[in-house]
């Protein structure tokens, strides 16, 4: 019986998030790159609701990443005997994919306007073992 694949049995989540732009908030915007073409790349803040709306191009970009995490999740059998080596001058460290990817801070700087905006992503593993 062939297995389903990762994505089916549980969902992944794949957040981002950034500063609201309005000067008076500053509140956190956030949103699941998974559910993100169903909103046509437009979020809100959840505070003072300005809206935002992501272009094509961006949303690309983000639909992209999700492709790869999800790529990511359904190697996870093959990914799991496998690590990464960083050689330093006191000799080699291997971390286990596993680890690396619920580990692994990504973000991406972009100018809007005049100002630098970080979006973070969050990968949140299915099994809830890394928080």
């Amino acid at each position: 019986m062939e297995k389903p694949a990762a994505e089916e049995t549980s969902p992944l989540k794949a957040l981002v998030d950034f500063e609201c732009l309005d000067t008076d908030c500053a509140a956190t915007v956030q949103c699941d790159l998974m559910d993100l073409e169903n909103s046509k790349g437009k979020i809100a803040c959840p505070v003072c609701r300005r809206p935002y709306h992501f272009d094509k191009a961006f949303r690309d970009k983000l639909r992209r990443f999700r492709e790869l995490l999800v790529a990511i999740r359904n190697a996870e059998d093959l990914l799991g005997d496998a690590s990464v080596g960083i050689t330093t001058a006191i000799g080699e460290e291997r971390i286990p994919y596993r680890l690396l990817l619920t580990r692994l801070n990504t973000a991406i700087t972009l100018s809007v306007g005049d100002r630098h905006v970080d979006f973070r992503f969050r990968v949140e593993p299915h099994n809830g073992e890394f928080k």
